[in-house]
């Protein structure tokens, strides 16, 4: 069958054996399967994240002198099941899988590892345990969008982000416009979007961003018109000292009344916002300028080491969480979320290509005011984006 295989950083459609369904497993023919940021980054940046995970335990991602074919943004149509499978969904029918796989007794990354090839082919092989009909007649370019999707789905939940919070998006790439996406399907009323790039900002808005800025003119982090959030640490010192003058004057002790306070959960307003660059400096610029008490959640990965500054941070009280992936049940929940219509994920897709056309797609990708989410069809021919 034929596939792209990248070794070295060089990317080429090959000729390879096609895939045999081992025990509990799924050989899916590929509709479509998205071009991820991670992809890109693993081009040429792999032995430096596989450094990274094998500090962390897991000694099978990619290494540079490795043939690996990328791709765990997928859907794909049931072809063939492996011994032991139960065989439910139908011969023929579209679904999408979590991007993992058990092989060599270890459970891999599908698309990010040589042990669990992606869907830059015309096969690969999904678990059956992980795999989902797509229902509703929703097209394999939408279903494709599901795995990136749930990224944004988790984002969302880590941050806690409630409908009266105002949420502030950095960066507005493919993650930072799922994050748009899930923020405004999940009813929050302020978002505020934030690129340099004119095409990135127009797909803000498309995916529904209340307030979309350049940050070069205008800071993402006044563009609300949020008074109340607190910007200085003398307004903190004010409202602390004020807080108790008042309660004091109170006809029952003081303290009482602030557990009571606490126990309602009554905060001082502060935004939540998404880091989705993943360049260096970004983090550190968003803890400078960012609200007081402020809530960031980072969603873009950065390559190689970065630098905070961590009293800045502490005198803020900044809140830094750090996002990967999805949960099971939000890979499921986000696929229904666009079957059902209560996610609109169109704005996303800029174009599609062909298996010959995949070199081409990663160099346009390059350009943020071309394209966000581009496809491989690998049926197609095409080899220039459309």
């Amino acid at each position: 069958m034929r596939a792209v295989g990248c070794t070295g950083g060089e990317l080429a459609v090959l000729d390879v054996p096609a895939p045999r369904p081992g025990k509990g497993q799924v050989l899916l023919e590929v509709l479509r399967c998205g071009i991820c940021g991670s992809d890109l980054h693993a081009r040429h940046h792999c032995d430096e994240l596989a450094g990274v995970m094998d500090e962390v335990g897991y000694h099978g991602f990619m290494r540079s002198e490795e043939q690996v074919v990328f791709g765990h943004e997928f859907c794909g149509a049931v072809g063939e099941y492996g011994p032991g499978c139960r065989g439910r969904v139908p011969t023929g029918a579209p679904v999408v899988a979590l991007p993992l796989l058990r092989a060599g007794g270890e459970v891999h990354a599908i698309g990010l590892s040589a042990s669990a090839p992606g869907a830059y082919a015309e096969q690969m092989l999904v678990q059956e345990s992980l795999m989902m009909p797509v229902p509703n007649g929703l097209s394999p370019e939408m279903g494709a969008l599901t795995e990136p999707m749930a990224v944004g789905l988790h984002a969302v939940a880590r941050g806690e982000v409630k409908k009266r919070d105002v949420a502030i998006v950095i960066g507005c790439g493919p993650i930072g416009l799922a994050v748009i996406c899930m923020l405004k399907a999940r009813g929050v009323r302020t978002v505020v979007a934030s690129d340099f790039a004119p095409g990135r900002r127009a797909l803000a808005s498309a995916c529904g961003a209340d307030v979309v800025v350049d940050p070069a003119s205008e800071s993402p982090y006044r563009a609300a018109g949020e008074g109340d959030h607190i910007r200085t640490a003398p307004e903190l010192l004010e409202l602390a000292v004020g807080t108790v003058e008042k309660v004091r004057r109170l006809p029952v002790p003081w303290h009482h009344v602030w557990r009571a306070i606490d126990a309602l959960g009554i905060r001082p307003k502060a935004p939540v916002v998404f880091e989705c660059v993943g360049v260096p400096g970004v983090i550190d610029e968003i803890v400078t300028h960012a609200p007081l008490l402020s809530r960031v959640v980072v969603v873009g990965v950065c390559m190689g080491a970065d630098r905070i500054r961590p009293s800045m941070a502490i005198n803020k009280e900044i809140d830094l969480r750090f996002v990967l992936g999805y949960g099971p049940l939000e890979f499921r929940d986000t696929l229904h979320m666009l079957a059902e219509g209560k996610v609109d994920a169109a704005p996303l897709l800029t174009g599609t290509v062909g298996l010959d056309g995949v070199e081409g797609a990663f160099g346009a990708l390059g350009d943020p005011d071309a394209h966000a989410k581009i496809l491989i069809d690998p049926a197609s021919t095409a080899r220039v984006t459309r």
